[in-house]
């Protein structure tokens, strides 16, 4: 039956309900108990009088994943009308109303949540009077439990939403702790309210932080575990087992199922479960729990770290090798040494930038720096280590950071056409035997990386194991800058050792702008860089520190920009253009940017007729993907960035061709980027054609 009210126009989007305290006898066994139920409510609605003859709902949805018409695609009546406006809408003037068949005990199955987004969709782009995108419980503005436990997906973005994909369930637990911890901190000074979606997150960890900090008498709260919470946890001393206020348990509760571990479903009872949860959580950080001294001493560290979004446990790609140097350095030198400045590394079986930093300090301890003057950094104190005990006979700890920081680079490449990946044997890691297969490695990856082949722990090999950059005063053949090369400056070039030069093909800017480098080759510069017997190499970027800059489109209009310049400065067919990213792209960045920028790449210059191959220029990572799914030709790589995560734990690609590892002033006013030139990689270009 149509309402009454003619006021109908649902562009707000949806409101989601359930069944809420309903009686029912069991659940909905079957379509028949779906049917029963549905015919219970419009009884009770038709004769309530408050839905205007008819059942308030438009649609209802049933465990098994079946939708029930109600009103249609009339106006509802069960929003809670006189609860106020949403978004300038009458609740039930400008929404749909959809209803779950599901009591406060239950929760949604898979089949009424891809019910609810087929249905959504639906509502959006085919009903014949279609909705907006809001999504929104019951609750919103209005005292009431309805949703129950469809709340954490009745918002935007969540998994019903068809806007976006398919993400399966939310947990429960994480959502009794988001709401707990909103509603019970909101006016806490400082406190930042995190999202009620079931999902674990930096922004719930960090609430969940602040809420400690209030707890622990800290005002105002900050989303930081800094040295302040730390010093608070660890004077108040005491572990959760012999903790007796509810609320500490309750964010100790909700940390541990944050982080994937079943704790207790009473949030404010530490449980048995509980108890086995945090026990299993010092056995993941490569701790002993079993340890009273370690277990009351590693107790903030362990709060910390459960308050952070790094994983403990083994994930998806982790290697199982790198997870046991993790709870190694874990052990030694957070629980045992006590470097001050280090904190539990993750134990994920990835190396990562914060396993960088800390692998960084264990070797600076190893080597003889006080523990207060450890920072993780590879500065001049470290590199002098390094050249002094670093290089000599190795034994013990130093021995193995030296052969876990192989492994961590395997797998290198060893010479043929393909080349062959040899990793680092495992069983190598932990042994004071020096092995043919160690050795082996060692030489392979020197000779790799093209760095003198000495079979030893020289300051070279570590420096090239320890950061992407590697020995920055080892000599190079090869450079690029933004500065025109004149005889002059080719000659000075050639003096130094430098045989080859990356030059920018254009600028996108244009020289009225105050950003504007005048960076772009000169008609007449390669004849001159060519005429001093050196080579030069295409590199083209259009804004290449901007993710934006990075789609299909992008990438195939810069690459018809590229291919006519080359064209225009008569560079022969072969020669490879480098396409620069640089900045540290994600992997999030390189699925949904940076590699259909490349695909763009390749198409234009295969629609182009492949006069020109492509490269890439980017951090390790970067060049080994777009090598690996686009066809990337010869990685130019910016070693230089060690910091970069892109350059954290990832081997140099097997293509790479210019190792960018140094920035410095050649010349007054003139700088330079010191690249190491692979041999037999790309040659560069040698000499000019006339024409097409």
């Amino acid at each position: 039956m149509p309402s009454s009210n003619n006021s109908w126009n649902p562009i707000g989007g949806v409101f989601i309900h359930y069944r809420g305290n309903a009686q029912l006898n069991g659940d909905y066994p079957n379509e028949e108990a779906c049917r029963r139920d549905i015919a219970d409510v419009y009884e009770n609605h038709v004769g309530g009088g408050e839905f205007e003859g008819d059942i308030g709902y438009n649609f209802l949805i049933c465990p098994h994943g079946n939708i029930y018409e109600g009103r249609g695609y009339e106006r509802g009546e069960a929003n809670a009308g006189n609860a106020g406006l949403v978004d300038g809408l009458g609740r039930n003037a400008g929404f749909y109303s959809i209803c779950a068949l599901m009591r406060a005990n239950q929760h949604p199955t898979e089949s009424m949540l891809r019910a609810y987004r087929a249905l959504i969709e639906h509502l959006r782009t085919a009903a014949p009077t279609r909705t907006g995108l809001r999504i929104l419980p019951h609750s919103f503005g209005y005292e009431t439990e309805c949703p129950g436990n469809l709340t954490m997906y009745a918002v935007e973005g969540s998994t019903i939403d068809p806007a976006v994909p398919w993400s399966g369930f939310a947990d429960y637990q994480i959502f009794a702790a988001q709401r707990w911890v909103n509603g019970t901190y909101a006016n806490a000074p400082g406190y930042l309210r995190c999202p009620e979606n079931g999902r674990t997150g930096w922004s719930t960890v960090l609430s969940l932080t602040q809420a400690l900090q209030h707890e622990l008498g800290i005002s105002p709260t900050v989303q930081s575990f800094g040295p302040g919470t730390y010093n608070a946890v660890k004077n108040r001393n005491l572990l959760p087992s012999q903790e007796s206020r509810s609320n500490l348990i309750r964010i100790y509760n909700g940390a541990l199922w944050c982080k994937g571990y079943w704790a207790s479903t009473s949030h404010a009872l530490w449980s048995g479960e509980s108890q086995t949860a945090i026990e299993q959580f010092y056995t993941d950080t490569g701790l002993s729990y079993t340890n009273s001294t370690m277990r009351h001493a590693m107790w903030p560290d362990i709060l910390k770290a459960l308050l952070r979004m790094d994983q403990f446990r083994l994930v998806p790609g982790g290697d199982i090798n790198i997870q046991k140097i993790q709870r190694r350095l874990n052990l030694r030198y957070v629980a045992e040494i006590d470097i001050p400045a280090m904190g539990l590394v993750p134990c994920d079986g990835i190396y990562s930038r914060d396993v960088q930093q800390g692998f960084m300090m264990a070797v600076q301890y190893e080597i003889g720096i006080p523990p207060s003057s450890i920072n993780g950094y590879f500065g001049p104190g470290t590199q002098t280590g390094l050249r002094g005990v670093g290089s000599g006979p190795l034994a013990g700890d130093l021995r193995y950071l030296f052969r876990s920081a192989c492994y961590f680079n395997s797998p290198t490449m060893l010479p043929g056409n393909p080349q062959t990946p040899l990793m680092y044997r495992p069983e190598d890691i932990g042994t004071d035997t020096v092995t043919s297969t160690h050795l082996d490695w060692v030489r392979a990856f020197q000779r790799f990386s093209q760095i003198p082949v000495t079979s030893t722990n020289d300051y070279t090999t570590w420096a090239q194991l320890l950061v992407s950059c590697g020995d920055t005063e080892r000599p190079a053949a090869g450079c690029d800058c933004i500065r025109e090369i004149t005889a002059t400056r080719a000659a000075q070039l050639k003096a130094a050792g430098y045989r080859i030069v990356g030059r920018y093909l254009d600028e996108h800017l244009p020289p009225s702008d105050p950003y504007y480098l005048a960076k772009a080759l000169r008609p007449h510069e390669p004849q001159v860089i060519i005429d001093a017997g050196m080579r030069f190499y295409p590199i083209f970027q259009y804004n290449g520190t901007e993710l934006m800059n990075f789609t299909f489109v992008k990438g195939y209009d810069q690459a018809v920009v590229a291919h006519q310049k080359a064209v225009g400065f008569r560079i022969p067919a072969g020669a490879c253009i480098y396409f620069a990213v640089d900045y540290d792209a994600l992997d999030v960045d390189i699925d949904n940017n940076i590699r259909p920028y490349f695909q763009g790449v390749k198409a234009a210059f295969a629609e182009l007729g492949g006069r020109y191959l492509f490269g890439v220029y980017g951090s390790r990572n970067v060049c080994s993907r777009i090598t690996h799914e686009v066809g990337a030709r010869w990685s130019f790589v910016s070693g230089m960035s060690w910091g970069f995560s892109g350059n954290l734990g990832f081997p140099l690609p097997e293509n790479w061709s210019f190792n960018q590892i140094r920035e410095y002033e050649f010349q007054p006013a003139w700088g330079l980027d010191h690249n190491v030139w692979r041999e037999n990689s790309d040659p560069g270009v040698s000499f000019l054609v006339n024409g097409e």
